[in-house]
């Protein structure tokens, strides 16, 4: 039996990991002959962590998903630092920037998406290329080239109050520089958070030396000297890192034919419009949302996965409830669910504590956890999310929730957790499966994270992991 020849564009977060899938599903290649082409010279690397890498927590090597002998040893063809320019759907072969082509039976568009820069006069040179002084927040080597520009002290501006904005803003302020953060609305974050948490999340930033402008437009850039915004003030800037939103990478896919809308159009099997080509990751278009995040994609590896190599034909993709963490040293921020939902069959529930920086806030629907918002609440959050993924009912002590204090969740502790209670979510890990992980051998962190994949997404869930292992070290021996 031949091998079905499977290419894969991109070697990013989602591309990588459906590489890894299928060779997970077929580790000796008898079902699927693969190649992985990846326009970045460097190996398939975690994009969710880069936040620590510019923070200076992280080295770049730490971050990577696989190691510069993976393909190697699991008979993957890996082509890096080339990129396809075209794919003919007749022919069904792609053709590379280096001249050449492959052939393939079926195709997976894993292209990611790419950073959107602002209309601001100024950011763009005459050939279109970026101004001296403007670096997108969005690779590894932006990373670098943003530590490179940042002098210790000097202002910075950033372009974008949303996640990847202010985790780069509070990256470089713990560097030492002067970060001032423009924002075209009036609060931060606000697809995830209400005015009330934009604020508070505002005034504890602020405690850390970020500075804000918000409700402005920068409508100028002056090289090497800062931002003109619309009320006519000045925002003094060495550096402008631009994190104002990114748009799905989909030319490829519109110069192929292929349906498009704001992303790849795809079905719950991940196909396109044509059945032999799939789409995952940020440039899929699912049921017409469009992802951004590490788990969709990397649940939508395993059913392409399931799907190239035959393993499981009913697989289907049937969408992924969002969780949104704030990767940022000194704040513990976590909303999910729809934060906005006010129809009049809802129950909405508060705590603020400006003081301390702490506000809570549940979104409930026939006693189950809709949406929420936890800034300074950690314990909380743990308990918040464990019944929005099972789908419980919330206790009726619901200022116990809120507080972190409720009987029977999360907040409890490991030992009080149910085995199905999800730990990892980037990887839908649960309790139980990092307890028989350990039982099978793998008793710390380290170990649990290769047998069960926990940790290696957004990193959220590292001191989950941590106290598990804790509990089960006293619990029985290793």
């Amino acid at each position: 039996m031949n091998a079905r020849r499977v290419v894969v564009i991109g070697h990013g977060m989602a591309g990588s990991r459906v590489a890894s899938e299928v060779r997970r599903r077929d580790p000796l290649g008898e079902r699927v002959a693969l190649t992985v082409v990846g326009a970045e010279p460097h190996p398939a690397y975690n994009r969710v962590l880069l936040s620590a890498v510019l923070a200076g927590a992280l080295k770049p090597d730490e971050v990577t998903l696989q190691d510069s002998v993976w393909a190697a040893d699991n008979d993957v063809s890996l082509l890096t630092g080339v990129s396809v320019v075209r794919v003919n759907r007749s022919l069904r072969c792609v053709s590379l920037s280096d001249g050449t082509s492959v052939a393939y039976d079926a195709l997976v568009l894993a292209t990611g998406s790419t950073a959107w820069i602002p209309p601001t006069d100024g950011l763009l040179g005459s050939d279109g290329s970026l101004a001296s002084g403007v670096v997108p927040f969005r690779t590894v080597d932006d990373c670098a080239a943003i530590v490179s520009l940042a002098r210790p002290g000097a202002p910075v501006a950033v372009l974008g109050g949303g996640l990847l904005g202010l985790e780069a803003a509070r990256g470089l302020a713990g560097r030492g520089n002067a970060v001032t953060v423009v924002h075209p609305v009036g609060h931060l974050m606000e697809r995830q958070l209400d005015p009330a948490a934009g604020a508070m999340l505002a005034s504890t930033l602020g405690t850390l030396g970020i500075e804000f402008r918000l409700g402005r437009l920068a409508t100028e850039y002056v090289p090497g000297d800062g931002l003109v915004l619309d009320d006519g003030s000045f925002v003094p800037a060495d550096l402008v890192v631009v994190s104002a939103g990114v748009r799905p990478d989909v030319a490829l896919a519109s110069d192929a034919g292929l349906s498009v809308d704001r992303g790849v159009v795809v079905d719950d099997a991940l196909r396109t419009s044509d059945p032999r080509v799939y789409a995952l990751g940020d440039c899929a278009q699912h049921r017409g949302s469009v992802g951004g995040l590490v788990q969709p994609a990397w649940e939508q590896a395993s059913v392409v996965a399931d799907l190239l190599c035959g393993t499981n034909p009913a697989s289907r993709y049937s969408g992924t409830p969002v969780v949104t963490r704030l990767k940022a040293k000194g704040v513990e921020l976590t909303a999910l669910g729809d934060v906005h939902d006010d129809s009049p069959d809802v129950e909405l529930l508060r705590f603020e504590d400006a003081r301390r920086g702490r506000y809570a806030k549940l979104v409930l629907r026939s006693d189950r956890v809709v949406g929420a918002i936890m800034l300074g609440a950690p314990d909380a959050a743990a308990a918040v999310a464990q019944l929005y993924d099972s789908g419980s009912l919330v206790p009726e002590d619901r200022l116990g929730l809120l507080l972190g204090r409720a009987v029977g969740v999360a907040s409890a502790g490991p030992a009080d957790q149910p085995d199905d209670a999800v730990v990892c979510r980037c990887n839908t890990v649960t309790k139980g499966a990092l307890v028989s992980a350990w039982e099978s051998g793998a008793t710390s962190v380290p170990g649990l994270a290769d047998a069960t994949r926990a940790t290696t997404g957004c990193g959220g869930c590292k001191g989950a992991v941590t106290r598990i292992t804790e509990w089960l070290a006293t619990r029985q021996p290793a």
